[in-house]
């Protein structure tokens, strides 16, 4: 597995966020995540705008073994969405920190506690 990137906060469930200077959010699936999910081949996004409850699902993500919901760590407005991701999925596997991003959101409460490069690492035991 490549480096982590140290800019980003990490989540339990595999989903890293970065705090943009315009004051949203960015989430997307880490490396070690996708690697659990094997070749993505669907990614359902939701509409901008959108808001969810705290572990409410922003987006559902398949491959060719398993499903997965990504959560929102906390209430959120989705801003922006990566439509790119609806014609190659791949992207989230190919590029987990950089073009396959999943959302861009508004937070609309307090995030919780999250991991840093270094507790992430630990929590997969790398």
């Amino acid at each position: 597995m490549s480096a982590l990137p140290e800019n980003l906060l990490y989540t339990e469930g595999h989903t890293w966020l970065r705090q943009d200077d315009d004051g949203l959010i960015t989430i997307g699936i880490t490396e070690h995540g996708q690697s659990l999910l094997g070749d993505l081949v669907f990614v359902q996004l939701p509409e901008t705008g959108a808001r969810m409850e705290a572990g409410g699902v922003i987006a559902s993500v398949e491959s060719v073994k398993s499903a997965w919901d990504v959560l929102a760590p906390t209430a959120i407005e989705v801003v922006e969405v990566n439509d790119a991701l609806q014609a190659s999925p791949e992207t989230v596997n190919e590029e987990p920190y950089a073009a396959g991003w999943i959302v861009r959101c508004r937070a609309l409460g307090t995030l919780p506690p999250l991991m840093d490069a270094s507790s992430y690492k630990d929590f997969i035991g790398e």
